[in-house]
């Protein structure tokens, strides 16, 4: 018999208490080479996303990853975090949630192929550096 692990359901609570009280949800991420995020965001070898409604579109929270679509300097991304490199999920506004340990093997993921991760690494400044900025106008 397969348990499943806790933490996918310890996610979806701590964000459905989010929203039941009006706060803000953010996930912080561990970055391991390969994964795909916004690299101009990426801080002490994490990433926080607010993952709240108004932030995110197509928000999917499943027992592997949690999935969404979010726009970063103008430009939409499809976002796909594996669950095991969720170090927390927390209210913005109250600074409350639940902290994961992560796995012994999450920190010593590697890329085998060290030129795919160089030829991801460089897609994403491309994209970075072609993204147009945001317009932002007056509607009446």
């Amino acid at each position: 018999m397969s348990i499943n692990h806790t933490k996918p359901y310890l996610i979806r609570s701590i964000y459905d208490w989010c929203i039941d009280n009006n706060f803000t949800p953010f996930i912080s991420v561990k970055i391991y080479p390969g994964l795909d995020v916004p690299i101009e965001y990426i801080k002490n070898d994490e990433i926080i996303f607010n993952i709240s409604a108004r932030a995110v579109h197509d928000l999917i929270i499943n027992d592997e990853i949690i999935y969404f679509m979010a726009r970063f300097n103008g430009v939409s991304r499809k976002l796909e975090i594996p669950m095991d490199v969720v170090k927390n999920i927390f209210a913005k506004e109250v600074n409350q949630g639940i902290a994961f340990t992560l796995d012994k093997w999450n920190e010593n993921k590697k890329i085998s192929n060290k030129q795919e991760s160089n030829k991801a690494i460089d897609s994403l400044t491309y994209q970075s550096k072609n993204a147009n900025k945001p317009n932002l106008r007056v509607i009446k």
